[in-house]
């Protein structure tokens, strides 16, 4: 008669252990490096990044989200001491950023290891004193939605509850640090304000003067867009590419222009899709649902109409 031996299952601490090795080993295995990126800086943290940008908004519009005491007599302080967080902490992420370009050996020819920290201190530095100009083109966005919007009653309510407003306003943020070229912090921002309002704005994205998303659910706005002063656009508006060509290797080609031009002056309805590098002509007005590929002069009014449609009016009985 044979006796069988029962192996007795692994413990916890057992299973635990092997299993941190393996995650351990996977990340090493990742592309050649390490995903925890322990040498050097390390990558941008997202959640002290969206702090950071939490504190640039609230030093655009004071008081609003409760989290700091601003008078009169001591404002002055209070907002010294928070550009001083902001500058500090940003410096830090940005440092972290470069480093972990040139880590990948994605650095350009004039930037160094070496030189991050400068790089760091000084893109910093240049946001925090872009901050004054960035106030005035918001208030004139929140001018734009007052303006337009008549379920609005004042400025205030736009700036505290509009998810088009803030949108706007984090991307008017990362694209200063799109433009100065330092890395995944402006799309750290950008996809956390897709996060918290449903309205998908690449950092690469240039904005105009009076800019206004009505609702904004679904809006999604490509990184080589390129909006006109005083522009009006519904949630559901789509302005991306039409094709993504690839190189020999059948890698996409990155860097070219692929998304609209939108003019000063157009309106854009719900549920429109503007694909291609396309120019919309200023004073157009494009309809819901419309789907264009193709220029449209200025002074246009593009509408779709689809034939299937009908309304019968019962009788009553």
């Amino acid at each position: 008669m044979e006796t069988t031996t029962n192996t007795p299952p692994p413990t916890a601490e057992t299973t635990l252990h092997n299993l941190a090795e393996e995650l351990c080993q996977s990340y090493q295995n990742a592309s050649g490096q390490a995903v925890c990126l322990n040498g050097r800086l390390g990558i941008p943290q997202r959640e002290n990044v969206i702090a950071l940008l939490e504190k640039m908004l609230e030093l655009l519009f004071p008081g609003y989200s409760g989290r700091y005491s601003f008078t009169q007599a001591g404002q002055y302080f209070t907002v010294g001491e928070i550009l001083c967080d902001i500058q500090r902490g940003l410096a830090e992420q940005i440092e972290r950023a470069c480093s972990y370009r040139c880590l990948r050996g994605e650095c350009s020819d004039d930037c160094e290891m070496k030189n991050c920290r400068q790089i760091a201190v000084t893109a910093s530095l240049k946001l925090l004193q872009d901050l004054p100009h960035i106030r005035s083109l918001l208030l004139l966005d929140a001018a734009a939605a007052l303006e337009g919007d008549p379920a609005t009653q004042s400025l205030d309510e736009i700036i505290l509850a509009y998810p088009g407003f803030k949108a706007i306003c984090i991307n008017r943020i990362a694209h200063e640090l799109y433009a100065a070229g330092i890395p995944l912090i402006p799309r750290i921002m950008s996809e956390y304000a897709h996060t918290v309002t449903g309205i998908d704005i690449n950092p690469g994205a240039r904005i105009g003067k009076s800019f206004f998303i009505d609702h904004g659910t679904g809006v999604v706005i490509g990184e080589t867009a390129v909006i006109g002063d005083n522009v009006k656009i519904y949630q559901g508006v789509t302005l991306g590419a039409l094709s993504f060509p690839k190189d020999g290797c059948g890698k996409l080609v990155k860097g070219h222009k692929r998304h609209p031009n939108i003019e000063d002056s157009v309106t854009i309805y719900a549920g429109a899709t503007i694909l291609g590098d396309i120019t919309i002509g200023h004073h157009s007005t494009i309809g819901g649902n419309v789907w264009l590929t193709a220029s449209v002069p200025p002074y246009s009014k593009v509408t779709f109409s689809p034939s299937d449609i009908s309304i019968h009016t019962r009788t009553r009985t």
